[in-house]
């Protein structure tokens, strides 16, 4: 069983319908799919996967090497005493617009930036599809992610998941589902290791070549209802390749109030009736910060109470 891969270039021809209800489909049943001819061009796609190996060899694998997760783990391969719990196997860059990015990589920042804009271009286009799909005005999902007088949050994890000496004790990346909106991930073409709970089973998320991943977080899940639903997922350590693993979080601003849209609320008098309450992004997160590797229903309990 593979996650569906939907080639978003026919959405602009005779196969537009077909290619809509592939996304539904994507959206629906799996909550993850995988977009090629999606826009963005091969030759930067290169660039990005060049800058960002180059960044971690020349700014963060001598750190990571030396870091309290590596000699945990040495320590507990040899004294045989478990597994190491509330960590990741992983390194994490985080570019923000505003926040300071690595500077010893030539070409890092520049190639970030030009792929950071191409990204959100398609992120908006992936929202209007769900918008046409969910019988929502164009552009609905984009202005309820605006909070007030507030632009919707777009960040990207640069991730590395170094080849590991005991996978077995350590998780690359715990399983969560993803607190926000829309997900866009650029990942390793040849290291595998992402993996979707589907129908009570992990499945591989396969490594396809300048493929874009797509998936939905839990405020897509709010928005749509429940129609959408954000998925767990998780990154398994692995003992060879360093799996690279560039995801960018198209979410709510942090003021915006998020709530069912009222097209899919159907005979619904009372918001307590709801499956999904009204809340303030912010909060969320707030309640997210405590939970994220927890089931997300007491999440949307919490915020109702807040």
């Amino acid at each position: 069983m593979a996650i569906p891969v939907i080639d978003f270039s026919k959405l602009n021809g005779k196969k537009r319908a077909e290619t809509l209800a592939q996304i539904a489909n994507g959206c629906e049943e799996w909550g993850f799919f995988q977009l090629v001819n999606h826009g963005i061009s091969e030759e930067l796609l290169e660039r990005v996967k060049k800058v960002s190996s180059e960044c971690f060899k020349l700014e963060r694998e001598e750190n990571f090497k030396n870091s309290t997760l590596v000699k945990k783990l040495n320590e507990l391969a040899e004294t045989k005493s478990g597994k190491l719990e509330n960590v990741d196997w992983e390194d994490v860059v985080t570019l923000l617009d505003d926040n300071e990015w690595p500077a010893q990589t030539p070409g890092f920042k520049e190639t970030m930036a030009e792929y950071r804009s191409e990204l959100k271009k398609l992120a908006a286009k992936v929202m209007e599809v769900m918008d046409e799909n969910l019988g929502l005005p164009k552009g609905y999902i984009k202005k309820a992610f605006d909070g007030e007088g507030d632009d919707a949050f777009f960040g990207t994890k640069v991730s590395h998941y170094p080849p590991c000496s005991h996978p077995e004790l350590v998780n690359g990346l715990r399983a969560h589902t993803d607190a926000g909106g829309v997900i866009l991930l650029y990942q390793d073409d040849v290291v595998g290791g992402l993996q979707i709970l589907k129908d009570g089973k992990w499945i591989d998320v396969q490594p396809l070549p300048n493929s874009i991943v797509i998936n939905t977080g839990d405020q897509v899940e709010v928005l749509s209802n429940g129609r959408y639903k954000s998925v767990w997922h998780r990154v398994l350590a692995a003992p060879e390749g360093n799996r690279r693993s560039i995801a960018s979080f198209y979410n709510p601003s942090l003021k915006a109030t998020i709530s069912p849209a009222p097209q899919l609320v159907e005979n619904v008098k009372e918001e307590v009736d709801q499956a999904y309450p009204k809340f303030v992004f912010g909060d969320y997160m707030s309640v997210y910060a405590e939970q994220k590797f927890l089931p997300k229903e007491p999440r949307f309990q919490a915020v109702r109470a807040m």
